[in-house]
C-alpha cells in the first residue's frame, strides 16, 4: 500500500459518471460560482462606498462577504476545471493549502456568524449600550479575533491531518480535500491525535452555536415585547435570514465532521458537502439584501454607477448610529 511519502496526488470524487453530465456539472457550478463572485463583491462594494453602511453591522456583513469570497474560491474551481477537463487528480501540496484555507475560512466564518448575533442582541436587547458595546475600537478587534481564531483552527488541524502516514490509497472521497475524507486514508488507529483535534474544534463551533441561539431567544422575547409592528417586521427581517444561514452552515457542517466512519453514502455525502461550503456563500448575499432596504439601496446605486462610469470609494471607517 502507498504511504504518505510516496504519494504525489490525490484523486477527487468526480461530479458525474458520463461526459454530458461533467459538461453540464461544470456549467452548473460556474452559474453557482459566478452568481456568490456577483452577489458577494456587490455587497462589499457597496458596503466599502456607501457612507450610511459603516454601522457595526455592515462592517460584519462586509467580513462575512469577504470569507464567502474566499470560501467558494477554495472549492469550485478546481471542482469546475475537473469536470471540463475529465480529470480527477489534485497535487498533494494543492490538497494540503485547499483543506488549509476552506478550514480557515469556514473556520473564520463561523466565529463571525457568532459575532453577528451578538451585535443584534446588544442592538435589540441593550440599545442604550450599543455605541459603548460596540465602537469601531471593538468591532475591529473581534473581526481580527474571527480570523484569527480560523487560521490557527486550520493550521494546527491541517499540519495534524497532514503529518499522519497515508495507507489506504490516494482516493478522497469527495468533490474537494476535506479532513474526514483524508482521515480515511490514514492508516489505522495512526489519527488518534487528529480526531481529538477535530472534536476539540467541533466542540468551539457547538459552543458559538450555543451562543448564537441564546442570542436569538433573547432577541425574539425583546421583539415580541416591542409596541410597534413595523419595528417587530424589521427585526425579524434582519435576524430571522441570519438565523437561516447559520443553521444550514453549521447542522451540515456538524454532519459531516461528525458521521461515524461506518456510514458512508457518496450522494449523501456530497450533497452534505454542497450544502456547508456552496450553498451559504451563494445564498448570503440574497438572504441579506432581499430583506434588507439599506443594501437593496446600495448595490442598486454601485450598480448605477458602474453602468455610467467608475468612481473612486472613500476610505472605510465604523460608525456608530
Amino acid at each position: 500500500m502507498p504511504n504518505s511519502s510516496s504519494i504525489s496526488e490525490f484523486l477527487l470524487l468526480p461530479l458525474a459518471d458520463t461526459r454530458q453530465l461533467q459538461l453540464l456539472h461544470f456549467w452548473l457550478l460556474l452559474g453557482i460560482y459566478l452568481a456568490a463572485l456577483l452577489g458577494n463583491g456587490l455587497i462589499s462594494t457597496a458596503v466599502a462606498c456607501d457612507r450610511r453602511l459603516h454601522t457595526p453591522m455592515y462592517f460584519f456583513l462586509l467580513n462575512l462577504a469577504l470569507l464567502d469570497l474566499g470560501c467558494i474560491s477554495t472549492t469550485l474551481p478546481k471542482a469546475m476545471a475537473n469536470a471540463l477537463w475529465d480529470t480527477r487528480a489534485i497535487s498533494y501540496a494543492g490538497c494540503a493549502a485547499q483543506l488549509f484555507f476552506f478550514l480557515f475560512l469556514m473556520s473564520a466564518e463561523c466565529s463571525l456568524l457568532t459575532i453577528m448575533s451578538y451585535d443584534r442582541y446588544v442592538a435589540i436587547c441593550k440599545p442604550l449600550h450599543y455605541g459603548t458595546l460596540m465602537d469601531s475600537r471593538a468591532c475591529a478587534t473581534m473581526a481580527a479575533a474571527a480570523w484569527g481564531a480560523g487560521f490557527l483552527n486550520s493550521l494546527l488541524n491541517t499540519a495534524s491531518t497532514f503529518s499522519l502516514p497515508l495507507c489506504q490509497g490516494n482516493v478522497v472521497k469527495q468533490f474537494f480535500c476535506e479532513i474526514p475524507q483524508i482521515l480515511k486514508l490514514s492508516c489505522s488507529g495512526s489519527y488518534l491525535r487528529e480526531v481529538v483535534l477535530v472534536i476539540f474544534s467541533v466542540c468551539l463551533a457547538s459552543g458559538c452555536f450555543v451562543f448564537i441561539v441564546v442570542s436569538y431567544v433573547q432577541i425574539f422575547l425583546a421583539v415580541l415585547r416591542m409596541p410597534s409592528e413595523q419595528g417587530r417586521y424589521k427585526a425579524f427581517s434582519t435576524c430571522l435570514p441570519h438565523l437561516a444561514v447559520v443553521s444550514l452552515f453549521l447542522i451540515t457542517g456538524f454532519y459531516a465532521y461528525l458521521k461515524p466512519p461506518s456510514v458512508f453514502s457518496p450522494s449523501m455525502d456530497l450533497m452534505v458537502a454542497v450544502l456547508y461550503s456552496v450553498l451559504p456563500p451563494t445564498l448570503n448575499p440574497i438572504m441579506y439584501s432581499m430583506r434588507n432596504r439599506e443594501v437593496k439601496d446600495a448595490v442598486r446605486k454601485v450598480m448605477t454607477r458602474c453602468v455610467s462610469k467608475a468612481v473612486n470609494c472613500p476610505s472605510f471607517g465604523i460608525h456608530v448610529m
